[in-house]
């Protein structure tokens, strides 16, 4: 009985920490400010050496160049405040 008792406790702690951990994620930040981050020479937008030296694009360069060519609308080589944004989503039945 008290090994069940132990058991249950155990997987009850287990569930109320990995529930803890989820809600403490990081939240994403601010797009103005992850811009201004990136733009390392404040010209007023993000070129591709400064979007890919992002921590996250060194996480996966491929992926980081394939974001950065679907941003470039213009394909100028940099990304203006504009095409930096977030592109809204849409909403269903749309």
């Amino acid at each position: 009985m008290k090994v069940i008792t132990t058991l249950l406790s155990v997987l009850a702690l287990a569930s109320f920490v990995n529930a803890a951990e989820e809600g403490a994620k990081k939240p994403k930040m601010d797009p103005a400010k992850a811009f201004a981050k990136l733009d390392a020479n404040s010209d007023g937008s993000v070129s591709k050496e400064e979007f890919l030296n992002s921590p996250q694009a060194k996480k996966d360069a491929t992926k980081a160049e394939e974001s950065f060519g679907k941003r470039d609308k213009d394909k100028d080589g940099k990304l203006s405040k504009e095409e930096f944004a977030p592109a809204k989503k849409k909403k269903k039945g749309e």
